[in-house]
């Protein structure tokens, strides 16, 4: 069998994905509702919690989730209730490894007066006290005291989740960026991304009927690092396969976004990145002050289909990548006019299989769009790479670039916080909120740093061409 996911939780979000997307080519996805959960959940196997009916019950509202969700939720995150049930939820506690020592470090550093001991000196923490800041834990000799967080809880470094009274995972959206970390991280898929493949679905039936209008899929370069088991000539064909009339690299986009990128830089003297939506609005949630800062320039998305719909009036176009919070950046205003759907790459995985395309059997295409230096934008640096490359190219000598690339939204923050009380030395904060960039986005394939090496790989492909070499032909 092909294994072409990290883990099983995502195959089977994606079976459902493929049943969904399946139903939407046949016109049948009122039925879809009832029958995607006996075809996917049968037998003992298939039963993860208490029963065969409740398993059903939870593949009903990922069904749900994929046909798009709750439209009264702005947030493209969202949580299954009845699915968020398995996790501890104990906060600091003391473990076994407790040796009952004398020493009561932890003790000491509670300001809460939180912890006791037992007649044989073992400690233990009062949960009406205690205010979860850690101290005891990291004090403790024998690391006898943990922080049972929830994997989501944990995952979220803007702190956006929370408990709701009935120990349900609870998303506060004024914090959410929607880098979707909690839905990969979720073991029990309790947490996922509302999808548009049902719309996509019905571009690609339109397209075909319909001769007034092209379909155009548009890829990140990070897909150069998914789909393990084809090669990367192959999932352009089956791209075409689905029914969209061309596809091109939103690496090109890159090119254009790193050629004014460094325009703008030169002009300002101190800027930040704008091409992950996610890092985007973690600036406008929590470093208001900042947003003066942001690059004026629209993502790599935005700058190719921008170009797309400018050339061909009538076109449409669909987004391919790894990101959750391209799906919130579709929503934009000064976005919405240039895309009209985003879906991920597990979605395109379901939507290749829904088709039955045997990849393997597919010819080889090619993409020859971007230089080297937009298709490494899909991994951290590669856009400060960029950036560099473009001052270079300009020939401009006088301006001293010190970037800081800034891998995962922890180090975001660190970088912001830092440039916001101007102690910052550098003069360009590259934000990526996933860590290993667009590589580790919650909607690829496979995660890993495999991925890097698949990503600059591709990129070595287009070492001939420079970044004006690539844009050249579409300016003006």
């Amino acid at each position: 069998m092909i294994r072409k996911f990290d883990t099983k939780v995502q195959h089977l979000k994606y079976k459902v994905l493929r049943e969904v997307a399946r139903s939407a080519f046949q016109d049948d996805l009122h039925h879809a509702v009832y029958s995607i959960p006996q075809k996917i959940v049968q037998g003992p196997e298939a039963t993860m919690r208490c029963c065969i009916y409740k398993e059903r019950a939870i593949v009903g509202e990922r069904i749900n989730i994929a046909m798009g969700g709750n439209a009264e939720n702005p947030n493209v995150i969202e949580v299954l209730d009845i699915a968020c049930d398995e996790c501890p939820v104990g906060g600091y506690e003391v473990s076994d490894a407790c040796r009952g020592c004398i020493a009561h470090r932890c003790e000491d550093v509670c300001k809460r007066n939180a912890i006791t001991f037992d007649k044989h000196q073992k400690a233990h923490i009062d949960k009406e006290k205690c205010v979860e800041c850690g101290r005891c834990a990291q004090v403790c000799p024998y690391t006898a005291i943990r922080n049972q967080k929830r994997p989501c809880q944990n995952a979220c470094k803007v702190k956006a989740i929370s408990m709701d009274d009935n120990k349900k995972a609870l998303i506060d959206n004024n914090k959410c960026i929607s880098c979707g970390a909690c839905v990969y991280q979720c073991p029990f898929g309790a947490i996922m991304d509302k999808s548009q493949i049902v719309d996509v679905v019905n571009l690609i039936k339109e397209s075909h009927d319909n001769r007034d209008y092209k379909l155009y899929a548009v890829v990140a370069p990070s897909i150069a690092s998914q789909f393990s088991y084809a090669n990367l000539g192959q999932i352009i064909s089956a791209i075409k396969k689905l029914g969209f009339y061309t596809v091109i690299e939103a690496a090109l986009g890159a090119d254009m976004v790193a050629d004014s990128e460094a325009d703008e830089l030169i002009e300002k003297g101190f800027l930040t990145s704008s091409c992950c939506p996610a890092f985007v609005d973690y600036i406008k949630k929590q470093f208001p002050a900042m947003v003066e800062h942001i690059s004026h320039n629209p993502s790599p998305m935005t700058a190719i289909s921008r170009y797309i719909k400018k050339t061909d009036p009538t076109s449409k176009v669909v987004f391919i990548g790894p990101c959750t919070a391209k799906k919130m950046e579709l929503k934009r205003p000064e976005v919405a006019p240039y895309v009209d759907n985003v879906i991920t790459f597990e979605e395109l995985q379901a939507l290749i299989d829904s088709r039955d395309i045997n990849l393997e059997e597919l010819p080889l295409d090619s993409l020859d769009n971007a230089s080297y230096f937009g298709r490494i934008f899909a991994r951290s640096g590669g856009l400060s790479e960029a950036v560099k490359e473009a001052i270079k190219e300009k020939g401009i000598e006088d301006f001293d670039l010190n970037p800081i690339a800034c891998d995962g939204i922890e180090a975001c923050r660190t970088a912001l916080l830092k440039a916001s009380k101007k102690v910052l030395p550098n003069n360009f904060i590259e934000g990526m909120a996933c860590i290993g960039g667009c590589i580790g986005g919650a909607g690829c394939l496979t995660h890993g740093e495999k991925n890097k090496k698949e990503v600059d790989d591709y990129g070595k492909e287009s070492l001939e061409k420079t970044i004006q070499d690539a844009i050249a032909p579409y300016k003006n």
